[in-house]
């Protein structure tokens, strides 16, 4: 099936009006292009001992190879949450039904990344028909939150943690209203068959890893709360022993109550009220969450985005996401690049050229990600314009080959002058994960979820932690040049990275679903893995192991401990001023080959890939 053939399975209109609106082959390789307007970015203020979760095996690179199977396939961040979505799998399940079982299981053995306290985005391609449905689970802000809610008394932006721990940091959780309405549509198995891996593992207990021990070791936080300090520490005050077994018989309680009522148990009733009592009163930052914040909250059902990169479709989730567009910008930029020969050597060293230009068009992306990119109920953000072929070829004409923008501004796509909004800077989201799904039928999930930073606010109801995501707004609401696109509002979704993605073929079918968490740096992670796994053609565990490679309008940073470090004199070269930095990824990747399946987990944390 040619492209068009695609467009005929796939349900997404809005953006096929664009895809078709220009060419993709001119050389865009000058230093010139588009006149732009000047803006000031005004970042959130980030606290420099905020770091990503840590990393677990990132040396020695040896090669390994990628999981293979035939039938269906997961991709998880921990073997226990990859086991649950494979044995939903081998029942008969459906992608959606594996992700729920996985997720609910994620929540116990890896509580400082995501769970029910916390939100997410699903993306899913239906194999029969070839639609792609998107479900927004993004946490929203409550009714009484105010602009200036993260200002101090004079009127200064907090320090990060001085406004993360507590309850002014957190959302309505969206997770479980966002994994019901994919359940609705494209489950399989009963929605409390999902939950039953989760809660036997709950009560029978799961063995902490190095990994868990050492987040709690390090995180001083977890000690504020007494739910947290008990829940996450002996009682000589230790941080949980490696290889402790480690129950959790309130969030059994909590899942099978979910799972015999349905999500309305969580959002309404003793949990919700439970929730709404932690928040308001806790005893450092006190929310303002409501019953009714939490009773109205909705899913929202949201239109993909996506576009041509070669002979592939590639489509990720819109606002208020800005993994989507924002990844999608880069590999449009560099579409007309041949980045194919451009390709790692065979010891895996990359091409210094290659990462310039992909650190050039991640420049131009972030600038554009920063300034127009928010809650789409809340701002107006030009999607089709920033994914316009001809938009893109034009920001593409700004890279020059030898030499590094000292910083990108961002374009004009589409917008008139009567925009309103000023940019806003990268938030944080470190503590995050991400799944991948394929099943017998064909079905694709890619799926991505949050409780934000580590351990998130650091407040636990009923053995699960809530997310402090309302800190990815930025602390500042305005400056001279007027509101701040992501500045908090009442009831509005603060922006994300968050970026999972799916990969379609010229007949319709999935060729790679993917994702990773990271905070902003998540878009960064994604591109160079599709890149990797399309022009450079490396299987999946390859792609997801290539040593990484970010610039977010700023520095260009490569990960330490790795043969990139050694590029580093070279992109100097160029005028990129170049950083070396700890980047604990969570790639996690299903790519399809010849109607096999092969599967890729991050070794930087504790994941595997498991099918038959």
């Amino acid at each position: 099936m040619n492209s068009m053939g695609i467009l005929r399975k796939i349900i997404f209109l809005p953006v096929v009006a664009v895809l078709l609106a220009g060419s993709l082959n001119a050389c865009a390789k000058k230093n010139s292009g588009p006149e732009v307007a000047p803006r000031v970015e005004t970042p959130t203020p980030v606290n420099p001992k905020a770091a990503p979760e840590a990393a677990v095996d990132i040396a020695p690179r040896t090669m390994r190879e990628p999981a293979r199977a035939e039938k269906w396939m997961i991709a998880a961040a921990n073997p226990h949450a990859a086991e649950a979505g494979r044995s939903i799998l081998r029942q008969g399940g459906s992608a959606v039904d594996a992700a729920i079982a996985a997720q609910m299981v994620l929540n116990l053995v890896e509580p400082q990344s995501s769970g029910i306290g916390g939100g997410g985005f699903l993306m899913h391609l239906k194999a029969e028909s070839g639609e792609i449905s998107t479900y927004d689970g993004r946490e929203k802000a409550p009714a009484k939150a105010r602009p200036d809610m993260f200002l101090d008394q004079s009127g200064q932006p907090r320090k990060f943690f001085d406004a993360v721990v507590g309850g002014l940091s957190v959302g309505v959780p969206g997770l479980l209203r966002m994994l019901e309405a994919a359940h609705k549509e494209h489950g399989r198995l009963e929605w409390s068959q999902l939950f039953e891996p989760a809660i036997t593992l709950a009560e029978e207990g799961f063995q902490v890893t190095p990994r868990l021990n050492g987040l709690i070791a390090k995180d001083k936080y977890l000690k504020v709360f007494p739910a947290t300090r008990a829940y996450f520490h002996g009682g000589n005050g230790e941080p949980l022993a490696v290889g402790h077994t480690r129950t959790n018989q309130p969030l059994a309680d909590i899942l099978r109550l979910i799972a015999d009522q349905g999500a309305d148990a969580f959002y309404k009733g003793p949990i919700a009220e439970r929730i709404v009592d932690a928040v308001n009163n806790a005893s450092q930052n006190p929310g303002t969450l409501s019953m009714a914040d939490m009773a109205t909250y909705k899913a929202e059902k949201r239109d993909p985005v996506c576009l041509f990169y070669r002979e592939w479709l590639v489509c990720g989730m819109g606002p208020p996401s800005s993994g989507g567009l924002t990844t999608l910008q880069i590999l449009g930029i560099l579409q007309s690049y041949e980045l194919r020969r451009m390709k790692p050597d065979a010891s895996g060293v990359m091409d210094s050229v290659a990462l310039h230009l992909i650190a050039e068009a991640s420049k131009l992306a972030f600038a554009d990600r920063n300034t127009y990119i928010a809650d789409p109920d809340f701002v107006p953000v030009p999607s089709t314009g920033m994914l316009d072929p001809g938009y893109l070829e034009l920001r593409a004409r700004e890279i020059s080959s030898s030499r590094a923008l000292e910083k990108a501004f961002p374009g004009m796509p589409g917008l008139d002058n009567s925009w309103k909004y000023a940019p806003s800077g990268n938030e944080h989201g470190l503590s995050t994960t991400h799944l991948s799904v394929i099943d017998r039928d064909g079905n694709a999930v890619s799926m991505t979820s949050s409780i934000e930073n580590a351990f998130g606010s650091r407040l636990m109801v009923d053995g699960f932690l809530l997310n402090n995501q309302l800190t990815d707004f930025s602390f500042i609401p305005e400056n001279d040049e007027g509101p701040l696109v992501n500045g908090p509002e009442a009831s509005k979704r603060p922006r994300s990275s968050m970026a999972p993605t799916l990969v379609i073929d010229g007949e319709g079918k999935i060729v790679l679903t993917i994702g990773s968490p990271g905070g902003s740096r998540i878009i960064g992670y994604v591109a160079q893995a599709i890149i990797a796994a399309l022009d450079w053609n490396m299987d999946i565990q390859s792609a997801v192991d290539l040593p990484h490679m970010t610039n977010r309008n700023g520095s260009t940073d490569l990960e330490e401990g790795t043969n990139l470090e050694a590029l580093a004199p070279l992109l100097e070269t160029f005028g990129h001023k170049v950083q070396i930095k700890p980047m604990t990824s969570g790639l996690h990747g299903i790519m399809v080959r010849d109607g096999k399946l092969y599967g890729g987990a991050d070794r930087r944390r504790e994941g595997v890939a498991l099918g038959d």
